[in-house]
């Protein structure tokens, strides 16, 4: 899903360098894991709310790049890649809220599955609310239950992933370009809401490193 974003995910050696000694796999694997559990646990343990929402805010007024530099690298299936898929999530809710919540509205108009009363959106779906929601999934990453806000993030991942499917049948014969770009982006929010998935059954074995 990361390619539907436009992030500077490639940084130069010398970035490297100074934050972790270079382009050691080794060591940029190290320091992902590092700092994903000591923010985790500093927070967790005492989940000051201006620090909550400094953090829920924090690529609003820094950008990605840092967020990515720690994070983007990780395997899907770890405390690290889990958070920059969070990250992310609400990066593309902010970045289109209106075209967002139009296709998760229509998947949610669809769909079968019990995934929007998990993700937990208001209904009906517009830009307030799925704003609302980017928000609340990051923020329980930090003070609630952290596989629930995965659980809640897969629901939102498996809902558009619907939503995408859906509009690119209607445009199938008429836009044929827009529609292959649809059911792309509804392939990537599959992937990262089984990725989440698979982090949330993690935590709960207490194996998600």
């Amino acid at each position: 899903m990361a390619e539907n974003f436009h992030k500077p995910t490639q940084f130069s050696g010398s970035k490297f360098e100074s934050f972790q000694g270079g382009e050691d796999p080794a060591s940029i694997s190290r320091v992902a894991h590092e700092t994903a559990h000591a923010l985790l646990a500093r927070v967790r343990s005492d989940p000051d709310p201006d620090i909550v929402e400094r953090l829920v805010a924090y690529t609003d007024e820094n950008g990605v790049d840092a967020v990515a530099e720690l994070w983007s690298r990780a395997t899907p299936r770890s405390l690290p890649g889990a958070l920059w898929r969070i990250y992310l999530v609400r990066l593309l809710i902010r970045q289109d809220p209106e075209g967002t919540a139009f296709l998760y509205q229509r998947g949610t108009e669809v769909t079968v599955a019990i995934d929007p009363v998990i993700a937990g959106a208001a209904v009906p779906t517009g830009t307030a609310e799925i704003i609302v929601l980017a928000d609340q999934i990051l923020r329980g990453i930090f003070t609630g239950d952290f596989a629930v806000a995965l659980d809640r993030a897969a629901a939102f991942c498996r809902v558009t992933s619907v939503g995408c499917t859906s509009v690119a049948d209607d445009l199938e014969m008429t836009e044929p370009l827009r529609s292959s770009e649809l059911t792309t982006r509804a392939l990537r929010f599959s992937t990262t809401a089984q990725e989440f998935s698979s982090c949330a059954r993690l935590w709960r074995s207490d194996s998600l490193d």
